[in-house]
């Protein structure tokens, strides 16, 4: 099932909330969305994540290799928790995210990989997680479509230990005026969220024709 199509299967409670300004949740959406995303990102994460983003990022690695604890914040399903997971058996990973399914789904990945005993999986919004002292912090493909992403990246900075890092994967923006908004926010526009959240230090780590990775530093 595509991610389009199972998407499309939302259109008539849509277009009725065009009509009527009726709010549609994310958990109101056809459970393939959440299982089509998951298959769509997965693959760059497999291929990126361990082999380029996470080494183009300041000490990140080493921190893994020793021990570190890490959170994945609106992890989906888990795939970006789980294949920390497994390439740094040191380290503990915490995934929140605010759809009970998905976190559910996010743990049976978890049990199936037996990384269990170290990755859980937390009901929880990008502005209301444990503050439990992280030394990393990672959002995938999310930061654009928070509601209040100011106030996201506010808690992100709340929640890292002295010296932590926060990773934001965003979709790339290869255009030569950098006007959109959402998913292809770009640059300046997390920039701009970064810095007014407090972080001092911002700079784009690494890309693939996919992605833009950021580095945040307290």
């Amino acid at each position: 099932m595509a991610i389009d199509e199972a998407k499309l299967r939302a259109e008539p409670r849509i277009a009725d909330a065009f009509r009527t300004g009726k709010d549609i949740g994310l958990h109101e959406h056809n459970p393939d969305v959440f299982f089509g995303s998951e298959r769509f990102f997965r693959p760059g994460y497999a291929a990126n994540l361990a082999g380029s983003w996470i080494p183009a990022l300041d000490r990140v690695q080493a921190k893994l290799e020793a021990g570190a604890h890490v959170a994945d914040v609106d992890c989906g399903h888990g795939a970006s928790t789980v294949l920390m997971a497994e390439e740094w058996p040191h380290s503990t990973f915490a995934g929140f995210d605010c759809h009970i399914d998905s976190v559910e789904q996010a743990r049976k990945h978890a049990a199936d990989a037996g990384v269990a005993d170290r990755c859980h999986f937390e009901v929880a919004t990008a502005k209301n997680y444990p503050l439990e002292g992280f030394d990393f912090v990672a959002t995938f493909d999310s930061l654009h479509d928070m509601g209040d992403p100011v106030a996201a990246a506010t808690h992100v900075l709340s929640s890292l230990e002295s010296g932590g890092i926060w990773m934001i994967v965003e979709p790339a923006l290869f255009q030569e005026v950098g006007l959109a908004l959402g998913a292809q926010a770009g640059e300046a526009a997390i920039r701009r969220v970064v810095t007014e959240a407090g972080f001092s230090r911002f700079r784009r780590a690494a890309e693939t024709p996919f992605n833009l990775v950021f580095e945040a530093c307290p």
